[in-house]
């Protein structure tokens, strides 16, 4: 089985770090050469396509999906009969079912697989995988995602994946903005930070993620696996879909509003809860604590 990774962002990064810690034969392409470390790397997608088995996608948007897949050189540029894709990026919907047709049109296999979970967690195997696709194809996907996922867990066919990915992040990016409007009102009476953080964290308040957040939002150094302008991305997607199907969105939209401001602050590279210090200082007007 030859695995091939397009996208060396985050997340391509984990995925490819496990698998070749794991002795998967590999490939990888990345838009911006030089990213490789030590894997093999080709010089463009139609060479990784050509040479693989198995070739997982991972990257920032729909329109680099769209121009990895289908522009010169792509991933469907040449010969690909036989192979499966594994479109893991969070992105639209329908992107990901244009994709998987003009794929099939070509005798090739895709399924839509994000993941939750940063590159710690990739590492330590405990990502969950949304995937949407024909159950043979998932069968044949799994001895490698198995290599990364605590748990693959099918939703229908293809695009279905990317739809509970959307499901699954959008109350996330709505609870930090949610939280980030709640804290700034305690700084506004002269609440600690710190110390409404540590009551928030034991409380019915707080998500699960919460507790590995503190240290981000009370400016500590360290890495970013998710920043503030990824959630905005995937609040676009996710507000689209939602005006897509005639669903509401007004959380959801407000999210968008404030995720969007603080990138366009110079804010977009920072981790994600940091929000919350932009929505008190920048927005809000408060003193650094």
């Amino acid at each position: 089985m030859r695995v091939a990774i397009a996208g060396l962002g985050r997340m391509g990064r984990a995925f490819a770090a496990k698998l070749a810690a794991d002795g998967v034969p590999l490939q990888v392409w990345n838009r911006t050469a030089g990213r490789a470390g030590a894997l093999p790397e080709v010089a463009t997608p139609a060479v990784l396509a050509a040479d693989a088995d198995i070739i997982l996608t991972s990257l920032t948007d729909d329109a680099a999906v769209e121009a990895v897949y289908a522009g010169p050189d792509g991933l469907l540029s040449g010969p690909i009969a036989g192979r499966l894709f594994v479109e893991m990026s969070t992105i639209r919907p329908e992107t990901v079912r244009a994709i998987a047709a003009r794929v099939e049109a070509l005798g090739a296999r895709l399924i839509d697989a994000p993941v939750a979970g940063g590159p710690a967690v990739v590492a330590a195997c405990q990502s969950l995988a949304f995937v949407g696709g024909a159950s043979e194809d998932i069968d044949r996907a799994r001895p490698v995602l198995e290599r990364f996922c605590r748990k693959i867990a099918p939703m229908g066919p293809v695009g279905s994946g990317t739809v509970m990915k959307l499901v699954a992040n959008l109350p996330i990016g709505v609870y930090f903005q949610a939280l980030a409007e709640g804290l700034a009102l305690g700084r506004s009476h002269g609440l600690d930070l710190a110390a409404m953080l540590a009551v928030m964290v034991d409380s019915p308040g707080a998500l699960a993620a919460l507790p590995r957040k503190v240290p981000a939002i009370l400016g500590e150094a360290g890495d970013v696996p998710f920043d503030i302008a990824g959630v905005r991305k995937d609040l676009l997607a996710m507000t689209a879909a939602c005006h897509r199907a005639g669903v509401p969105a007004p959380a959801a939209t407000g999210a968008l509003s404030a995720y969007a401001g603080a990138t366009a602050a110079g804010w977009g590279t920072r981790d994600f809860s940091t929000i919350i210090r932009f929505w008190a200082e920048a927005v809000a007007g408060l003193p650094r604590d």
